[in-house]
């Protein structure tokens, strides 16, 4: 593509040694760069894209997209906001795929994921062939594709919606998070229908506040068709009443003849999130019925760990004070003994939540043992100590946490594995090491099965 249709699309203030270029590619990461990309100096947290212009023109770049004027011998384009820039570039280059392709987005606190593996199966019992973007897991044609951020990057993001066009897709679901509607990774982006499931305390070391958070999530909502809002939740009813002309469902609704397989009552609103953003899409009862009786679970989400053993244990995603009770609360349902939980809080995130679930887990079981979550660069200790307040149980390494507590479980009690789900690393000091909760809690059943 020439490069003077992206200028238009980047309304730079200036362009420095200009050129008829021809673009083969963008990027933002130089070590992913081919010959004639368009390399977007990403100013970042701990790194600044800027330093790496020289690499990305070594490696090949035609051009660059940055915030001031580099000593290099190839088209620039000086923007104010290089992050902010990408989304319209991206959407223009890729051919705007989010106009041929309908686009399912899911938003809010909790239940993104299984309320877009729900809605998902529905399409694809409706024929509608959809792709899938969660923080989970990402399907392009059928096919699994390496997961990232919950909400890919602006190129990224519009690289594969326009691959599912490309290879047959019909329809695609993805998660649509606050922190990338800040970031503007959702520019360009065309919703057919927009769910709203909740609001709750998490991520207020980056929005500062819950009214910030809360209109992070409402101005994605100028860039839908149509919304679909719980309106069972506060901050659901406020956005429906904003926005006027909107769909809405709340947690108590009637599902009518379909079976939930999911269990726990949180999971009853999101598959009714699921049917109503369904129906908008003009999908029929029938292939609505059929999509959401056909999902047995949803991975790291209730999902149980099963050897045999005479009491439950669940992983669940749960990290937030909102999140944590409902999966407590479900998870005390599954049993008549005590009911056990093992979790902690992540590093480098919203700290004013970490007592607040604490509390909870203090309150809502028989034992809580409180354990290493994703420390990133944090002291692991000093973020327990937060956590539990003097009142918990520490067991600062995860594995001993959850082996002493799958141990210690007698015949009917419930051992909840919280914060992590289906996540197949763990981030301590900026290392990822292998660690998946499911694993390691398999593992303990086993050797615990075998006589001594």
């Amino acid at each position: 593509m020439e490069l003077e249709r992206l200028i238009t699309a980047a309304s730079p203030a200036e362009v420095v040694n200009p050129a008829a270029v021809d673009v083969a590619d963008l990027a933002y990461d130089a070590r992913k760069v081919v010959p004639g990309a368009l390399f977007f100096c990403v100013p970042g947290s701990r790194a600044d894209g800027h330093d790496f212009a020289p690499a990305a023109v070594a490696a090949g770049a035609a051009a660059l997209v940055a915030e001031h004027p580099l000593d290099l011998p190839v088209p620039q384009l000086i923007v104010a906001s290089v992050r902010r820039t990408m989304p319209a570039v991206a959407a223009v280059f890729f051919g705007n795929p989010s106009h041929g392709l309908p686009v399912a987005g899911i938003t809010g606190t909790n239940g993104k994921t299984t309320t877009a593996f729900l809605l998902r199966s529905i399409l694809e019992a409706a024929g509608r062939r959809p792709g899938l973007l969660t923080n989970i897991e990402r399907r392009v044609g059928g096919e699994s594709r390496p997961i990232g951020l919950n909400t890919p990057e602006a190129i990224d993001l519009q690289r594969l919606l326009r691959e599912m066009l490309d290879v047959g897709d019909r329809s695609c679901v993805m998660e649509a998070t606050s922190i990338a509607a800040s970031q503007g990774r959702l520019e360009g982006t065309r919703f057919e229908v927009l769910v709203f499931t909740n609001l709750t305390q998490d991520h207020l070391d980056f929005h500062g506040t819950m009214e910030e958070y809360f209109a992070a999530k409402r101005a994605l909502f100028g860039q839908a068709e149509h919304a679909v809002v719980n309106v069972g939740d506060d901050w659901g009813r406020r956005l429906a009443s904003e926005l006027g002309d909107v769909h809405t469902f709340t947690p108590v609704d009637d599902l009518g003849p379909v079976t939930l397989r999911l269990r726990g009552s949180f999971n009853r609103a999101n598959a009714l999130a699921a049917i109503e953003a369904a129906r908008v899409l003009g999908v029929g009862d029938a292939a609505i019925q059929a999509g959401i009786e056909a999902v047995p679970g949803v991975p790291g989400r209730f999902e149980s760990v099963d050897e045999g053993q005479p009491f439950a244990v669940i992983v669940d995603y749960a990290h937030t004070p909102d999140s944590l009770a409902n999966v407590l609360r479900a998870a005390r349902e599954l049993g008549d003994g005590k009911l056990v939980v093992v979790f902690g809080a992540g590093g480098d995130r919203d700290r004013e939540k970490r007592p607040l679930m604490g509390e909870i887990a203090g309150a809502l079981t028989n034992r809580a043992i409180v354990t290493t979550d994703n420390p990133r660069s944090e002291d692991p200790e000093a973020i327990a100590r937060q956590v539990a307040a003097g009142r918990l149980e520490i067991v600062l390494d995860r594995r001993a946490a959850i082996e002493t507590a799958i141990e210690d479980a007698g015949v009917g009690d419930v051992v909840v594995i919280a914060g992590k789900g289906a996540d197949t690393e763990q981030e301590l000091a900026g290392r990822r090491i292998p660690f998946d909760d499911r694993v390691v809690a398999r593992e303990t059943l086993r050797r615990r099965a075998v006589p001594a």
